[in-house]
């Protein structure tokens, strides 16, 4: 295998046939390059779901043991590998090294958890009401499943998805990002290693146009899962619902953090902060509209500009607060939005601009940004940035903050920071997300915990993690058994 090759089919590593060319960039430092390619081909990806069809009677058929062997295998490489897969994942993706090291951990952490899935990802025995009649449940893998995953997490988020796929004996074909496919050939390579299978899991990188269409418009495949934006979400889910293929989407959010005046500001304060400025605000569950009650407005504003003006922004590789955006795409996106903020009205508080010594430097840095003086219907608080901005919203009582939160089409992830127990029932029962937080940032899950949003925020069938994620990738076949 070369510096090129990212095409992972059948299990063989390939150049990409097709017309894109492809460069990975540090978002620290653009103007040199990491490496070239070209991308693979609509006959690539046709190929690979080939692979994956040929492959799938046979892993299906497999042990748990062997299922679960291998998953094992793969988070013990993981382990050993740990700090060149981090700085493979900063380098192209931009997060603080120290962030690419937590997340290559949970991926090995992932492995293992949906490692058991092969021996539990089980039916259940039903009562029959006919004594001669033995009635249950068995659950099949669903056969080819595309998975097509973001560049924000790209370790953790194709690990959920392919680990509990894999696990549950499916084969698969995996589109990443093309933002970021070193740390996705990386993880392709840890599963060869470990033993899977030629042709259970296939890579293919290159334009959702090119290779996701073939994906997805291939009669082998038999359930896509896909992480990113609403408007790929829906154009996924809307291309593969003729066909009735198993769809999960899991899209943007424009996540709400909600403080009352018991709320202990300080704490408030600190999770604003990190779940606004976190991983560069990139983050589907990163927190974008503070909504804060008129009696705390003032001091909590103060804390959360105070903390946005103590973070470091730098280059991944020296470990600061906050890195890069991840491209020059985003990077126009963050300050778009800031010149829209200010368009509509909104008082820029603090940042919106290139840190102090980086005016002229190439990187993709921004300040973290807090604007002010935000009303619900502004596009700063109705549109996801997905970058560094947070937009405060002052509210007369909790019932207009409820109203607030819930004013946007999106309904992922959701905080409340109150003392009062009655207001945090009020607040779990009537929040639109599918993630309710109370005392917490909105960004994080726990890998027990399903995962998923509602409204726009997801296509909202099975959760993804959690202990009945399996769900998703199996048939649940009803069996009524009467013995001669």
């Amino acid at each position: 295998m070369t510096d090129t090759q990212f095409q992972y089919i059948d299990g063989e590593w390939r150049d990409g046939d097709g017309d894109d060319d492809l460069v990975v960039r540090d978002p620290a430092a653009p103007d040199d390059p990491i490496v070239s390619f070209t991308g693979a081909s609509r006959s690539q990806a046709t190929a690979a779901v080939r692979a994956a069809d040929a492959a799938s009677e046979t892993w299906a058929a497999a042990s748990p043991e062997e299922r679960e062997a291998v998953l094992y295998a793969v988070a013990d490489r993981i382990d050993d590998h740990h700090e060149a897969l981090a700085e493979t994942l900063t380098r192209e993706e931009g997060k603080p090294i120290s962030s690419s090291r937590a997340e290559v951990g949970r991926a090995a952490e992932l492995f293992r958890f949906f490692a058991s899935f092969a021996r539990t990802a089980a039916g259940e025995t039903l009562p029959s009401s006919d004594p001669e009649t033995v009635t249950y449940t068995v659950r099949e893998p669903l056969g080819v499943v595309a998975l097509v995953t973001p560049w924000n997490f790209p370790i953790a988020t194709p690990t959920w998805k392919l680990a509990a796929a894999v696990a549950t004996g499916n084969s698969v074909v995996l589109k990443p990002s093309s933002e970021t496919p070193m740390i996705a050939r990386a993880l392709v390579e840890h599963l060869e290693a470990a033993g899977l299978p030629e042709g259970v899991v296939n890579l293919v990188v290159g334009s959702g146009s090119t290779v996701g269409d073939a994906i997805l418009t291939d009669d082998r495949i038999d359930g896509v899962s896909f992480t990113g934006s609403t408007d790929v979400g829906r154009h996924i889910a809307a291309t593969v619902a003729e066909r009735g293929l198993p769809v999960q989407t899991e899209m943007g959010g424009k996540n709400p953090q909600v403080v009352l005046p018991d709320a202990d500001i300080e704490a408030a304060a600190d999770a604003a902060a990190a779940g606004a400025f976190g991983l560069t605000g990139q983050a589907c569950t990163a927190t974008s509209r503070l909504i804060v009650h008129e009696d705390i407005a003032e001091e909590l504003t103060d804390a959360v500009v105070a903390r946005a003006e103590d973070i470091e922004v730098g280059p991944g590789m020296e470990d600061p607060d906050m890195g890069p955006a991840v491209s020059a795409e985003q990077d126009d996106t963050n300050f778009r939005y800031v010149e829209v903020a200010e368009a509509e009205g909104a008082t820029r508080l603090t940042g919106g601009g290139r840190p102090d010594g980086r005016a002229d430097d190439p990187g993709y840095f921004i300040e973290p940004t807090v604007f002010g003086g935000v009303e619900s219907g502004m596009r700063i608080a109705q549109e996801e940035v997905f970058g560094p901005v947070l937009s405060i919203l002052v509210v007369s009582d909790f019932e207009e903050a409820l109203a607030v939160a819930n004013d946007v089409e999106y309904g992922l992830s959701a905080s409340l920071f109150t003392s009062d127990m009655a207001s945090a029932r009020r607040f779990t029962e009537a929040i639109e997300a599918g993630v309710v937080k109370i005392n917490g940032t909105t960004t994080g899950s726990q890998i027990q915990m399903p995962f998923g949003g509602m409204k726009a925020s997801s296509s909202e069938t099975q959760k993804e993690l959690g202990h009945r994620a399996y769900e998703f990738y199996t048939h649940r076949k009803a069996v009524y058994r009467t013995d001669p």
